[in-house]
């Protein structure tokens, strides 16, 4: 016997749905202040009178050296409100391995199966093209990043109306990527370890854990704790950001019967606004400034390591998305939704070869101490980011009539109890609600054809009896 097929890519659960629509709005309103974010510092850095204003300001020094959190302000963009941008994306993992559509094995396995393919092939295009140059090796995890705030912001300027299933795949997508970008930067970009520091920040992550589980409530107690985390977590030697992801890993993020939402959603629904409004935007103001000359734009194509991280992002991310996607399809009897295409899917993965925020971040620390090569990753970071959003929106836009189709009818609630009626098909109260709406519109239309017909017999009544009085 056939085993059945199933939809990849199919409509998202009701409570799913919310969840996504929720987060992908702050998320695009944080990946617009992202843009105006990327373009000031641009123009900051690149503008001759205040140039040396913004390596002033990026290099200013502040906080207490007894602590060793003696940091320039750039840094303490990268290191501290990065970590805050992680716990959002820790909570994010956490929820969809619980609660959301990586609980199921099957359905997890096609962004698991992408995100990896969408890192493996990056990196891999990346290494071929910097051994065939003759380039360093040290930034083979620049192009594996995506950046779900930038691409979201790309989705609100072309104005596509993409269906929430896809929205939700990017979005799944990107917060699997997040958490092997953290695997990447905790294996391979940690140097000397303090062990009495990080078993420091280990006790404090349990006393964290520990007040959970009791719990305790209140941001005077987890906030001066999590402070505490991430500065032990910073003097280990182990990037700091890991302490954010290991925090929103820990929150509980299943509803209990008397409660309307978890604590983890109750944390990110506060935080989220925090780390796409205010965080990721300055991370990106004091990441972003590098020169855009003609002459440094020239070497992003010239030189293996530049090159490779523009193929890397604009050719590996689409390839390797679109590969794991169809390879999971192929090989668990799954089929795509009927009301998409694969052309959709390779859009898509184009949209997620925007590496900004994650992929700036790895490209300071595998060029750490070489600030010329470090600059000129983070232009081809730009470069490919750009590159990668400009074929997405031209693939988009293609399909925009139909996306603008799908959404209508996704959205489409006539009888208006607030629940979209394709999610209503199935339940019989549904169609009885629309039978009596439609009954009472018909008895409406017979009342008022009853009245036209009434109105014109009169006339016509009328208009014979003033002719016959004209004859006469």
């Amino acid at each position: 016997m056939t085993a059945p097929t199933r939809k990849v890519l199919g409509r998202l659960s009701l409570p799913e749905r919310t969840f996504v629509a929720n987060a992908l709005r702050t998320e695009t309103v944080g990946g617009v202040l992202l843009l105006a974010a990327a373009i000031i510092a641009l123009i900051w850095a690149n503008v001759p009178a205040l140039a040396a204003s913004y390596e002033s300001v990026s290099h200013h020094h502040l906080g207490p050296a007894a602590l060793g959190l003696d940091l320039s302000v750039a840094h303490w963009a990268a290191d501290g409100l990065l970590a805050i941008f992680f716990f959002v994306a820790g909570i994010e993992l956490k929820r969809e391995l619980v609660a959301g559509d990586l609980k199921d094995p099957r359905a997890a396995a096609l962004p698991v199966v992408a995100a990896l393919c969408g890192m493996a092939v990056p990196a891999l295009v990346y290494t071929l093209t910097s051994l065939t140059g003759g380039g360093s090796l040290s930034g083979w995890a620049v192009p594996t990043a995506t950046d779900i705030a930038f691409a979201l912001a790309v989705l609100a300027v072309i104005g596509t109306w993409l269906p929430s299933a896809l929205r939700a795949f990017l979005l799944t997508l990107a917060v699997v990527d997040d958490l092997f970008a953290i695997l990447i930067i905790a294996v391979f970009f940690t140097a000397d370890i303090d062990f009495a520091a990080l078993g420091g920040a280990a006790a404090g992550l349990a006393v964290f854990w520990a007040l959970l589980r009791k719990g305790v409530r209140g941001w005077y107690v987890y906030v001066p704790l999590a402070l505490v985390i991430w500065a032990l977590m910073y003097n280990s030697g182990v990037h700091a950001t890991i302490a954010g992801v290991a925090m929103g890993l820990m929150l509980r993020c299943t509803r209990r019967d008397d409660e309307e939402h978890s604590p983890g959603e109750r944390i990110e629904h506060l935080v989220r606004p925090l780390s796409a409004g205010l965080a990721v935007p300055l991370f990106a103001l004091f990441s972003a400034g590098v020169s855009v000359s003609g002459g440094a734009l020239g070497d992003v194509f010239t030189r293996p390591e530049t090159l490779g991280v523009v193929l890397g992002l604009v050719l590996g991310k689409a390839i390797g998305i679109f590969g794991g996607t169809w390879l999971t399809a192929r090989f668990t009897r799954a089929s795509l939704s009927d009301d998409l295409e694969w052309a959709d899917v390779f859009a898509v993965a184009t949209l997620a070869g925007i590496g900004f925020t994650v992929s700036l971040l790895i490209g300071e620390l595998a060029f750490d101490g070489d600030a010329t090569m470090t600059d000129e990753v983070k232009a081809a970071v730009l470069v490919g980011s750009l590159i990668a959003a400009t074929l997405a929106a031209v693939l988009l836009k293609l399909r925009n009539a139909k996306y603008r189709r799908l959404y209508e009818r996704e959205e489409r609630d006539e009888d208006h109890d607030g629940i979209p009626d394709v999610y209503e098909e199935d339940n019989p109260a549904y169609h009885l609600r629309m039978a009596a709406i439609h009954e009472r519109k018909a008895a409406e239309h017979r009342r008022i054809a009853e009245l036209k017909r009434a109105e014109r017999l009169a006339e016509v009544t009328g208009g014979a009896g003033e002719d016959d009085d004209r004859r006469a």
